[in-house]
């Protein structure tokens, strides 16, 4: 992740073959919208934290690539799902006109997400 960091200026997400989170670097890592960005990024250790933190897993296990579930291919390993995400796939949307996401609950509309089960 350091490395796409200092690489790149645009980063695209990928879960199960589809983007679901793209935009410039910067904003992806300092305010992903997606539920996977921001668990993914949870689950990268910090040389700046050490200790301080525990790391997150995501929970449950990648889908299988024939037999993805249907609405939202994350949603079985999401802790913020909601009813719509079991039945639609979300568009890729616009968060801000930079950065897209292809998300029922974006980020920014979960209040104390470290607190969710």
């Amino acid at each position: 992740m350091a490395l796409v960091a200092s690489l790149c200026n645009r980063v695209i997400v990928m879960y199960a073959g589809r983007i679901v989170e793209q935009g410039p670097t910067r904003a992806i890592f300092k305010n992903p919208q997606h539920p996977y960005t921001w668990s993914l990024l949870r689950s990268m250790p910090r040389m700046d934290e050490v200790g301080k933190e525990r790391l997150v897993s995501i929970r449950g296990v990648p889908p299988d690539l024939g037999k993805l579930p249907t609405g939202c291919k994350f949603h079985p390993r999401c802790r913020f799902k909601v009813d719509r995400c079991l039945t639609e796939e979300p568009p890729l949307g616009e968060v801000d006109p930079e950065q897209l996401a292809r998300c029922w609950v974006l980020m920014k509309n979960v209040s104390n997400p470290e607190m969710q089960s």
